[in-house]
């Protein structure tokens, strides 16, 4: 009989073949003349436990091969997670997150791995129930593994001639494990929704299962799991389950990573050496000991301790971002004193084996590693403590150099942000969420374009929340997530999102895709205006910025609120613009309809002529730099206007400020109202976040709950966008436009990477004026625009004066 979920979509595969490989997991290009099978792998699971509760799985398939063939190509997924190994070593990781309904397999290309004779492919797979990360779906636990060509049919998870087997696939319920659950008292009260620690006992783990010559006569059969009903080959249409698509993302970077330094221990002497792996750490029998290391910079990895003797002791590792005080305030990151950690642990109890690697199954956040070690009998032996840095696998191709050096510092630093806030989906931290909300999102993915060049996670992110949209329009806040969130503001700012990628990316196809989406967004708004014109109590979360209390503006939840209404004016622009590229004049006309109508109503109901600034409700009470940021974005003043009305705005200390995070927005008014160069002037934020020792950007001013956030990464996007002054001119950016606001900078050169090549740029300070070197891709043209003058671009290198 036929699977249920037989793809005859599997010819998406050829987007495989732009995936690059990681050092890590050289996968190969897919070719598409050995897409040869159609789907039938099953889904397979152990046959006893449940499939819902949390639980650690090992998976085994042992098969021969007389000769090596030069590809062997396999297609595998697993719910919740998986991670695959071919004769012991790793080869796969995932499946990408994602919901049902677009659940992802990855195509990995086993043939390196292989050896003449007894092979093993063997996954661990793990579900974490009721406590899994709030980004993290799931149906139920299991596995499965689709071999490409009848070559590899022999692996694939097949019932087999007795028909309640998994196709000679072998299962161990790995009761080692056991969660240990993380609360919010854990981390001072604040939100964390990443999943549980783990408690491993070393004594009843599986040592060397993923090893060909492991003896699994023991194991029980996997069992196929049946869902969707279809009898006589024929397919009713039912989907319960997953729905298999291809990995459009490459596997996640996986680095070795030493720590930097021993911060302080207690009830044990730490040997120089010990962290850089050259030196073990005896611990003596009956001994109690902490041993707190400092990795120097906020990370994104996987701990690894290696253990030997130490029967009945116990480990507990605890991750930090920073310590805290009595009062539990963070401070100075780099002073540890007085000051206590507090956060995600994991435990791990040695067995007296040698050599025993305690890994977690899924990364964690930390600066700071504390050891807290209780040793029974006999004494335990540190052999090593390191990490495995992972995060997406981005690559800068982009550079910033400028006269002030401590601006390099703010470019590092942004970097890694943006890098810790980047894996299988964009995160708003990697600490406490790992959840892709659309309002940073925005802002990481032009990140990722203009310092990577790497549209791909952008392009996920898109499709994502595009799918994520419930039936009256909205997209969700964040996705994937299995806790649903409605941010309207959100959905607005996704549109924006659809418009950067057509401004940054030639793909019409792609961005047609959303427009019916977008049109859905914008109808969601319209059918709450209220007779007047203006926009009625909203419902949801109605969240603008943090600014403001629980983020929501005066009349966001009550209704008039015309930061709301601002902003779906903004979107309104950008939909217009989107629908007339695609030959949709009257959808296009109907958006500028709505958009001069609310800019009508807007103008003359909320204009407080005293103060020569926009209010946020109708009775002119409240006054804050968004609306009025807003106001300028949308040309609710002429051009002639915006920069002394945003003048004004900064110089009037009663209004309500922009965050970080809607810093982002201000930015963008200021460079439209021809004030980037008083950009380099408004960075004592993030100079602060240094003098503080954060070595990545946080969420907010101290204190503060997350110190990696990525919409603080702003800064690399703009020291290119405005400082540099480097635009797309036109959609698919096939002409840019250079505008640079050079500010108090005697020079500066950067380097930003283009669908084409590099667009280079080198300005210095002169008598004249301003001197230097444009160098564009060879069928790249553009305008360099300076004090009103512009001066035609041409692809290669040109100078301009």
């Amino acid at each position: 009989m036929p699977s249920p979920y037989r793809l005859s979509c599997l010819v998406f595969l050829l987007l495989l073949a732009s995936t690059p490989a990681t050092a890590q997991y050289p996968h190969r290009a897919i070719n598409p003349d050995l897409l040869q099978l159609p789907w039938s792998a099953q889904w397979i699971a152990h046959p006893t436990a449940s499939g819902t509760d949390f639980g650690v799985f090992h998976f085994r398939r042992t098969f021969d091969q007389a000769t090596l063939p030069d590809s062997f190509v396999v297609h595998v997924s697993a719910d919740n997670r998986y991670r695959l190994f071919v004769n012991g070593t790793s080869v796969s990781f995932g499946p990408a997150r994602s919901d049902l309904a677009t659940w992802t397999f990855e195509s990995v290309d086993l043939a390196p791995y292989l050896q003449p004779g007894r092979n093993v492919l063997a996954a661990v797979v793990w579900n974490a129930g009721d406590l899994r990360p709030m980004a993290q779906h799931s149906f139920r636990t299991a596995i499965i593994v689709q071999g490409n060509t009848e070559r590899e049919a022999l692996v694939s998870t097949v019932p087999s001639d007795n028909a309640e087997t998994g196709g000679g696939w072998r299962v161990l319920q790995n009761k080692a494990y056991t969660p240990l659950p993380i609360h919010r008292s854990d981390v001072g009260g604040a939100y964390i929704v990443v999943g549980p620690g783990e408690v491993v006992d070393a004594g009843s783990y599986p040592w060397d299962w993923a090893q060909p010559d492991f003896d699994d006569s023991a194991w029980l059969a996997a069992a196929p799991v049946r869902h969707a009903r279809q009898e006589w080959g024929i397919n009713y249409g039912e989907f319960s389950g997953w729905r298999l698509t291809p990995r459009t993302i490459p596997l996640p970077e996986e680095t070795p990573q030493r720590l930097h330094r021993v911060a302080r221990s207690q009830g044990v002497e730490v040997p120089d050496g010990f962290v850089s792996g050259e030196a073990a750490l005896v611990v003596p029998p009956h001994t109690q000991a902490t041993v707190l290391l400092d990795q120097s910079i906020l990370t994104t990895a996987y701990p690894e301790i290696v253990v030997s003797g130490g029967g009945g002791a116990k480990v507990t590792t605890t991750y930090a971002e920073a310590l805290v005080d009595a009062t539990g305030q963070k401070g100075n990151r780099n002073n540890i004193e007085g000051k206590v950690i507090r956060g995600i642990r994991d435990q791990f109890l040695p067995d007296g084996g040698e050599e025993r690697r305690f890994r977690p199954l899924w990364w964690r956040t930390y600066r700071y590693l504390q050891l807290d070690i209780t040793t029974a009998d006999d004494a335990l032996t540190l052999d090593d403590v390191r990490g495995i840095f992972t995060a997406y696998p981005f690559k800068a191709k982009a550079q910033f150099t400028a006269s002030d050096t401590t601006l390099h510092t703010i470019w590092r630093t942004g970097w890694r942000t943006a890098r810790l806030c980047a894996g299988e989906t964009y995160f708003d931290c990697p600490y406490y969420e790992q959840l892709q909300y659309v309002g940073d999102t925005r802002i990481q993915a032009l990140i990722s374009l203009y310092v990577s060049g790497d549209d791909r996670l952008m392009r996920q992110a898109l499709t994502a929340f595009d799918v994520s949209r419930i039936p009256e329009g909205l997209t969700q806040s964040r996705y994937p997530s299995h806790v649903s969130q409605l941010i309207p503001p959100y959905s607005l700012f996704w549109v924006a999102m659809v418009h950067d990628y057509w401004m940054h990316r030639d793909d019409p196809a792609f961005v047609a895709s959303f427009l019916t989406g977008i049109r859905g967004v914008l109808d969601w708004y319209e059918q709450h205006r209220a007779p007047d014109g203006l926009f009625e109590p909203m419902p949801w979360w109605n969240f603008v910025d943090w600014s403001f209390p629980r983020g929501v503006p005066p009349g966001g939840d009550e209704g008039r609120s015309a930061i709301i209404a601002l902003q779906y004016v903004y979107a309104l622009g950008y939909a217009a613009e989107l629908a007339d590229a695609f030959g949709r004049a009257d959808e296009a006309a109907a958006y500028r309809v709505r958009a001069d109508d609310l800019k009508n109503n807007l103008r003359r109901i909320y204009w407080d002529d005293s103060r020569r600034l926009f209010a946020d409700t109708p009775n002119q009470t409240a006054f804050s730099q968004h609306t009025n940021v807003m106001a300028v974005l949308v040309d609710l003043v002429p051009p002639d206007e915006q920069a002394p009305l945003l003048t004004r705005m900064l110089a009037n200390d009663d209004l309500t400020p922009v965050s970080y995070y809607y810093r982002f927005y201000l930015d963008r008014a200021l460079q439209k109202a021809g004030l980037g160069n008083t950009y380099l002037d408004r960075l004592d934020p993030w100079r602060t976040m240094l003098d503080l020792g954060l070595t990545t950007f946080a969420e907010a001013p101290e204190p503060t709950r997350s110190d990696a956030h990525a919409w603080s990464a702003s800064p690399n996007y703009n020291f290119l966008a405005i400082v540099c002054g480097i635009t797309p001119a036109s959609p698919g950016f096939q002409t840019v436009r250079i505008a640079p606001a050079l500010g108090p900078l005697d020079h500066v050169e950067c380097r930003l990477p283009h669908p084409d090549g590099l667009i280079e740029v080198q300005l210095r300070r002169a008598e004249t004026g301003l001197t230097g070197t444009i160098t564009l891709p060879d069928n790249l043209t553009g305008t360099f625009y300076l004090n009103g003058r512009t001066v035609s671009l041409h692809g290669g290198e040109q100078t301009v004066q």
